[in-house]
């Protein structure tokens, strides 16, 4: 079992985070939803399947941060997911870096001010 089920991405702005997940990571969101006042875009997410649900969370309590929990997105080509994001401005926090099983890691800065790492695991 794994024991984290769901996680929340604090963004200031939706629709530029969305733009910013979609163009780096080439995925779709569906509807902005409100929950409790607080508008969320969901991740694509399958019921059943390994991993948690994550979505991008705009609302007062919601603040981006550089110092917080980091959110690993696991990725097969860290080179082109560094590119998309380097190319629309993101920060390349910690540099790709080769880890000791195989594979690579590195963080960017998302477009709401939050540190992401990217994980290519090995082949």
């Amino acid at each position: 079992m794994n024991i984290i089920a769901h996680v929340e991405i604090p963004v200031t702005d939706i629709d530029r985070a969305i733009a910013f997940y979609s163009d780096v990571f080439r995925v779709g969101f569906g509807k902005i939803v409100e929950i409790h006042g607080n508008r969320m875009a969901y991740f694509p997410f399958e019921e059943g399947k390994e991993g948690a649900s994550c979505a991008l969370a705009e609302g007062e309590v919601y603040v981006p941060t550089v110092n917080g929990s980091i959110i690993y997105f696991s990725v097969t080509d860290i080179d082109a997911v560094i590119a998309r994001a380097t190319a629309i401005g993101s920060d390349l926090l910690f540099p790709k870096t080769a880890l000791p099983d195989g594979g690579f890691v590195a963080e960017i800065l998302d477009s709401e001010g939050n540190r992401i790492a990217i994980q290519q695991l090995k082949a």
